[in-house]
């Protein structure tokens, strides 16, 4: 995390280089001789959004006192390679959970009755999808 923090304050300083870049480039160009409000505040908010990253970043880093894998220059790939969840590769859930969603955008695009009746066939399959394995043949 320390490489992330520290390219964020990188761009950050580019950010801010830029800017005054921007401002200096439209004041000496001699058909605008003048600032340009809407470039300069998107590069300079830019560079504000990038610190504000940075600073969180880093002293979350700090507060965590560990290193991370990517911190350590004798880590291997496997290292920072958590688990990230399990999902059933047979389960109908998740489409069925889609395709009421994709109704309940429709109802709201159409008529309101229908995305009444896509939010009950969410929750439904909503609670189908997290109790898949309390029941039926892969209960636990």
């Amino acid at each position: 995390m320390r490489a992330n923090v520290n390219l964020l304050w990188i761009l950050t300083g580019f950010f801010v280089v830029i800017t005054v870049a921007y401002v200096i480039w439209g004041l000496v160009d001699p058909l605008q001789n003048k600032v340009e409000w809407a470039g300069t505040f998107a590069l300079g908010l830019s560079a504000i959004l990038f610190s504000f990253i940075a600073f969180y970043l880093g002293r979350v880093h700090s507060a965590q006192g560990g290193e991370l894998p990517e911190d350590r220059l004798d880590a291997n790939i496997d290292d920072g390679d958590p688990e990230v969840g399990f999902y059933s590769p047979w389960s109908w859930w998740p489409i069925l959970l889609a395709a009421s969603a994709a109704l309940l955008f429709l109802g709201l695009a159409v008529g309101v009755w229908i995305s009444i009746i896509a939010f009950g066939i969410g929750v439904i399959c909503l609670v189908g999808w997290v109790y898949e394995y309390y029941r039926g043949n892969f209960a636990r």
